[in-house]
């Protein structure tokens, strides 16, 4: 590393040399120090260069959260190779694309995919590492990584003296890091490649640490807001509380055993945490309980990623009366983009906030949201075509329209390809709201797509009802709909409503919001 660079693999060096004995991650009864973890970097790192991974090399990692993927990801920042998560829960066939997608030297698979992982690696023709034989080849047991004997682990070898090995490769800033695949519009894999530099950028606390507390995160360790959860609370010297199991009553129970003072959660999650402390000795499968104090200690209580109903940042922060409630909006390609300070939740419902320090936004012609940040992505992994579309002179088509009001606070009120897919065809709402407003007891009408695990999304009229008249059925719409619509455009499902939810500029629907509240 060059004097400057920014690197992930200083970060675990950094916060070693400063707090070593300071928690680093928990999960369960089991912790890890930031001693633990730079020393797990190390060997991991070595056990890896002993199978041939080297600097740019692609790692997939199939696992379900667990403590010892945590100092594999610091190995491989240390190694200068790239991490390529995998869903824990992914089917065979997805797995077997991402698999293509990646084209990883190295495919490292935990005890429950390990059976999967030899047919898949067996197929792919990619070498098979579990993060058991990691763990000893590391300690120096063993000479292979296949299948060696049980209770090796990464993180209990981080607790011990590691074997010496080789002097760490150089790594630059803008070499690869990370890449975290996503479906896109197409369903097919999408690689969303982050260098070093990118990262430390997107997770840095500032100039000035503060005491900050643990976080509790509830994502899984395949997903982008995990690891930026992570390294936002490493970056800081502060403890990270990871869950295996991340239902409502175990996500307050690890607030409450921590003391945690930050929690992020999307709406959906946010909406269940309520319900589990409004209920007071729930119990989920984690046999945690929650209670009415459970979320006392939180300082900062966030959320994101989708429409925010007023009336759940209301209820988040009764629940979290210490809190500063926050509204985050941004992808894994861009990073955070915008944020809604605790102050503005009121004034400005349904928006997502001003752009956070360093990103510009503007809107195009159309409407498109575009930023341009140091912290955008470095592109789609292999695919050119796919990268250079998502630019637009250096501004990042986000594909979300938005307005932008005097103030500058940004509101998020539709897609650019603003369509439902359901049972394997493609519908615009607006076609199915011009027919269904005609309706004799219609007044007002938006049409939303509902996820769905059968047909992907249903069709669902959201319906402000004249006065006076009933709500019509679904029945009744359908047949008010069949001679103008294709039996797949027409609804399968009707909510009433007292208004539908409109921007104030241009009076277009909110559609993720109207879907955030009927989910």
């Amino acid at each position: 590393m060059r004097r400057g660079e920014l690197t992930v693999g200083e970060v675990f060096a950094n916060a070693a040399r400063a707090v070593p004995r300071a928690t680093a991650v928990a999960l369960g009864d089991a912790t890890l120090t930031f001693g633990h973890l730079e020393a797990g970097a190390g060997a991991a790192a070595c056990a890896l260069a002993d199978l041939g991974v080297g600097p740019g090399h692609v790692v997939a990692v199939w696992s379900g959260t667990s403590l010892d993927v945590v100092p594999l990801f610091a190995g491989l920042a240390r190694a200068g190779a790239v991490y390529a998560p995998m869903g824990a829960g992914l089917r065979s066939d997805d797995a077997r694309a991402l698999l293509e997608a990646a084209r990883p030297s190295l495919l490292v698979v935990d005890a429950e995919h390990e059976d999967a992982g030899h047919a898949l690696a067996s197929a792919s023709g990619v070498p098979l590492a579990t993060l058991t034989g990691l763990a000893a080849l590391a300690s120096g047991r063993a000479e292979a990584p296949r299948r060696p004997g049980p209770g090796a682990s990464l993180a209990d070898g981080a607790r011990h003296t590691a074997r010496p090995g080789p002097p760490a490769p150089f790594v630059g800033e803008d070499d690869p890091h990370v890449i975290f695949f996503t479906s896109g519009s197409t369903g097919r894999p999408k690689g969303v490649v982050l260098s070093h530099r990118v990262n430390v950028l997107r997770t840095h606390p500032g100039a000035l640490l503060e005491r900050r507390g643990a976080m509790v995160c509830p994502y899984p360790l395949f997903h982008m807001g995990a690891w930026t959860i992570a390294l936002q609370q490493w970056q800081a010297r502060a403890g990270v509380v990871l869950l295996e199991r991340a239902d409502a009553p175990g996500i307050v129970n690890a607030v409450a055993r921590h003391g945690a003072t930050r929690l992020n959660a999307i709406p959906a999650v946010w909406r269940r945490v309520i319900d589990a402390v409004a209920g007071e000795g729930a119990t989920g499968t984690s046999g945690a309980t929650a209670g009415p104090t459970s979320l006392a200690t939180l300082r900062f209580a966030d959320t994101g990623t989708s429409a925010t109903p007023v009336e759940l940042l209301e209820a988040i922060a009764a629940a979290a009366p210490a809190a500063q409630i926050r509204v985050f909006y941004g992808s894994t390609e861009a990073g955070s983009v915008a944020a809604l300070a605790h102050q503005d939740i009121g004034r400005k419902p349904g928006s997502c906030g001003v752009p956070v320090s360093g990103v510009e936004a503007r809107l195009s012609g159309a409407g498109e949201l575009l930023v341009r940040s140091p912290a955008l992505f470095d592109g789609y992994y292999g695919d050119d075509a796919a990268t250079a579309e998502a630019f637009d002179d250096g501004w990042y088509r986000t594909g979300d329209l938005a307005e932008m009001d005097d103030e500058g606070y940004l509101t998020i009120v539709g897609r650019v390809r603003d369509v439902i897919r359901t049972g394997g065809e493609t519908l615009s709402p607006s076609e199915v709201e011009a027919v269904l407003a005609t309706h004799h007891a219609v007044a007002d009408v938006a049409v939303v797509g509902i996820p769905d695990p059968t047909w992907g999304e249903v069709v669902c009229a959201v319906v402000v009802v004249v006065p006076g008249a009933a709500v019509p059925t679904t029945e009744e719409l359908r047949a008010h709909g069949q001679a103008r619509l294709a039996a797949f455009k027409l609804p399968r499902r009707v909510a009433a409503v007292d208004a539908i939810p409109r921007t104030p500029a241009t009076r277009q629907v909110m559609r993720r919001l109207l879907v955030e509240r009927l989910g």
